[in-house]
């Protein structure tokens, strides 16, 4: 069965390290052979793939926290809100 990686957003994690990490995710697609049409058909599977942007693998849990794999740094996404200034 022929499968490929469909990107579908990256957001900016920081690291336990201290580091900021770029993390792309991808969806996992397989070819639908049982539609013969002369063009490429594909469907999500619905497993997703987290990497680094320099391609190192990152792992999810099932309570959504993510660590890159083996290293022991996890990692924790940056808020999109700007703060508030205090007063």
């Amino acid at each position: 069965m022929e499968r490929q990686l469909h990107f579908l957003e990256s957001f900016v994690a920081q690291g336990s390290d201290g580091g900021s990490y770029k993390v792309c995710a991808y969806e996992h697609l397989v070819r639908d052979e049982s539609l013969q049409d002369g063009r490429d058909h594909w469907e999500p599977t619905g497993q997703l793939e987290y990497r680094l942007a320099d391609g190192s693998l990152v792992e999810a849990d099932r309570d959504g926290s993510l660590r890159i794999a083996g290293s022991g740094v996890t990692l924790s996404q940056r808020s999109l809100e700007p703060e508030q200034p205090q007063g």
